[in-house]
């Protein structure tokens, strides 16, 4: 036994359906990847975590979601991508040309594609609490941890747990050189069998264990 199957959308039915991986449901996305075993808990049940909460995200905008491995989604967090800004160069943000009907006429794209900030890059081991909601362009970095209900405007370094709207860091989970070390290691690229094999140190706090496996 080496854990369960990623590409499997209810890892934990029949029991409960309501936890899916995240991978089998993007693809044919374009415009998201995601890592094996990230997965979104959603007590609804519902199977369109893409188009429910992943918001303003437009192929033709060309902004990517990157989900890494092993991350922890709860539910209703949201994730507003650059399709959703509006040009603020003018008087009014109101965006008058996608209703037409003559309105289009003299709309300079470049306004809009101004306010891109970016790709929103969720890193490995990353997890995200209960109807926490992540802006545009940001970067989660591995083993972080969002508080409930925090909005993260900016980027969050690894291993930081942040909370707050907007987020900020509340504290670091490990101290700077072992936060290093584990980058280093990077156990979420391991194979699934090399993974089963080193639970014990990965779930506990084993770092000489998980250093000697590499």
């Amino acid at each position: 036994m080496v854990g369960p199957d990623p590409d499997t959308l209810t890892p934990m039915a029949p029991t409960y359906a309501g936890t899916v991986f995240l991978r089998p449901l993007a693809e044919g996305r374009a415009n998201v990847t995601v890592g094996a075993y990230a997965y979104y808990d959603d007590r609804d049940e519902t199977r369109d975590f893409f188009d429910r909460n992943v918001l303003h995200h437009f192929d033709f905008f060309g902004d990517h979601l990157t989900i890494g491995p092993f991350c922890a989604l709860a539910h209703g967090v949201r994730i507003f991508m650059n399709g959703g800004t509006h040009a603020m160069d003018g008087f009014s943000t109101f965006p008058f040309n996608i209703f037409g009907h003559g309105w289009e006429e003299g709309f300079d794209p470049a306004s809009w594609t101004a306010t891109h900030k970016g790709d929103t890059v969720i890193g490995p081991d990353v997890w995200i609490g209960d109807h926490a909601t992540i802006m545009p362009g940001v970067t989660i970095g591995a083993g972080a941890i969002v508080a409930a209900m925090s909005v993260v405007t900016r980027d969050v370094p690894p291993y930081a747990i942040v909370a707050g709207n907007p987020a900020r860091v509340v504290r670091t989970r490990f101290d700077d050189a072992t936060v290093t070390r584990l980058l280093s290691i990077a156990w979420w690229d391991w194979d699934a069998a090399k993974i089963t094999r080193n639970l014990d140190a990965i779930r506990g706090a084993d770092l000489t264990a998980l250093e000697s496996a590499t």
